[in-house]
């Protein structure tokens, strides 16, 4: 039987919160770099190893399995051994296969290697977030997560930037080696910076059979958005399983009882809705620059690289909108900024050429920004220390899960709407009137959105007056 924690051990010494939270905003970067960084590779991978595309895409699936089905289990885990124990553990995994995937002679190993490193991301991405509320003050709790939320932009905008630039000047392995050196610098600044653990609590207490069964529900279902819908039937089994031995575990992975709380469960289903939106302005936005409107591929990377660059510079001033305003309004205010901006991609016609696409995508972009350190500070703000580790992997799964819908889910709207048997055959007509219907799509699942958030929305305690 666990017995109760005893009191924290003090730190090394008392750090600024400001190199707690630069300790934390690199283990931030490093995970999105590495899921943006080896999508630029993959024709160069496909050349270098012998490989089909088919094969070689599972370098990026790999890591995007491991993160998506560990992630849940990393924050548990974390909260029982000890976050800043496992977080150390995972920075140095997610190095180590860094350089493992740098010197692959073959693509099994590569992918094996891109798994490890999708491991330790998981740890990242799941105590990262728990980390904020336990070493920041409250009061700056949502400057803290739009610092975090900047970081994760900018990985994933530096990724294929960076990751061309390498492979240009010193070839593909080099993608993977430039983590080793972040990684390290990462790892030493998480072990001089980050608070001291409790003693860690009794390893048994650990769930693995739910955490198995989770991770083989979340592969099943992120297989089928990717590779074939049929493994929807093996993830609906794999969920029924999982439910059921959480209601019998004696220390299950996920409180079911916290699932019920109208809360948690409203902001954990409005972060995957927004998620599958952004998804929607990836997956559409590069067809309807190059084949609706005809522009050329150096210009459609350069006007699709203007939504990271935008959420990047907009996720910290967001966090003091928070601070200031609370996390309710501030998620509501962020919600219909969404709502604005894909209201307008559905309506603007394809006669203001470029501009009809980046202006709206200027007003959606910031408003997620804004959602997402809202909806962080307001999960985050009142979970108690024991569960910050699942919560935060909670609050990650869903993201990734409103991620991999979004891109199956609005790419078969947009598919269907473009009136083409293949998209890369459809006319530019077709294209602009597939990115309307989308985006009409996204509009209303964002109106769901807002009336989740309005009426569960979680109140810190100072706006609960």
């Amino acid at each position: 039987m666990t017995t109760a924690a005893p009191a924290p051990t003090p730190s090394r010494t008392a750090l600024p919160a400001a190199w707690v939270l630069t300790s934390l905003a690199l283990c931030t970067v490093l995970p999105s770099l590495g899921t943006s960084i080896a999508n630029v590779a993959l024709p160069t991978l496909a050349v270098a190893l012998d490989a089909r595309f088919a094969q070689v895409q599972w370098v990026v699936l790999a890591y995007l399995l491991a993160t998506t089905t560990l992630v849940v289990g990393m924050g548990r885990l974390g909260d029982l051994l000890g976050r800043r124990r496992l977080l150390l553990a995972g920075i140095a995994l997610f190095t180590a296969a860094s350089a493992l995937c740098a010197a692959a002679p073959n693509l099994a190993w590569l992918i094996a290697a891109r798994a490890l490193q999708g491991v330790g991301a998981a740890a990242m991405m799941a105590l990262t977030l728990a980390f904020v509320g336990e070493a920041v003050p409250k009061a700056r709790t949502g400057s803290a997560m739009g610092l975090l939320g900047t970081m994760s932009a900018v990985g994933t905008a530096l990724g294929p930037t960076l990751g061309g630039l390498l492979i240009a000047a010193l070839g593909w392995r080099a993608i993977f080696a430039v983590s080793v050196p972040l990684g390290l610098l990462a790892f030493a600044l998480a072990w001089r910076c980050l608070p001291a653990d409790r003693e860690p609590l009794q390893a048994a207490d650990f769930d693995l059979t739910g955490t198995l069964l989770l991770a083989a529900t979340l592969a099943a279902y992120a297989l089928a958005m990717t590779l074939d819908l049929r493994l929807l039937a093996a993830a609906g089994i794999g969920l029924l399983l999982f439910l059921r031995s959480q209601a019998r575990a004696a220390s299950p992975l996920i409180r079911l009882e916290r699932l019920r709380e109208p809360a948690l469960s409203a902001s954990l289903a409005t972060n995957a809705l927004v998620s599958t939106v952004m998804m929607a302005t990836l997956v559409v936005g590069p067809f309807h620059l190059a084949r609706g409107l005809g522009l050329g591929a150096a210009v459609v990377g350069a006007l699709m690289s203007i939504g990271p660059v935008v959420s990047a510079c907009s996720g910290v001033p967001a966090g003091r909108l928070v601070d200031r305003f609370g996390t309710r309004r501030a998620a509501l205010l962020g919600l219909a900024f969404m709502l604005v901006g894909c209201l307008l991609l559905s309506l603007l016609p394809a006669s203001l050429g470029a501009a009809g696409y980046v202006v709206p995508l200027v007003v959606v972009t910031p408003g997620y920004a804004l959602f997402q350190a809202a909806n962080s500070a307001a999960v985050m703000a009142d979970v108690e220390a024991a569960q910050r580790g699942v919560v935060g992997g909670l609050l990650n799964l869903s993201r990734n899960l409103g991620l991999v819908t979004g891109a199956s889910l609005m790419a078969a709207v947009f598919a269907a709407a473009a009136g083409a048997v293949s998209i890369t055959a459809a006319s530019p007509a077709g294209v602009t009137h597939g990115m309307h219907v989308t985006f009409a799509v996204a509009a209303a699942l964002l109106l769901t959105a807002i009336a989740l958030a309005a009426c569960c929305h979680r109140l810190p305690r100072s706006e609960a007056r």
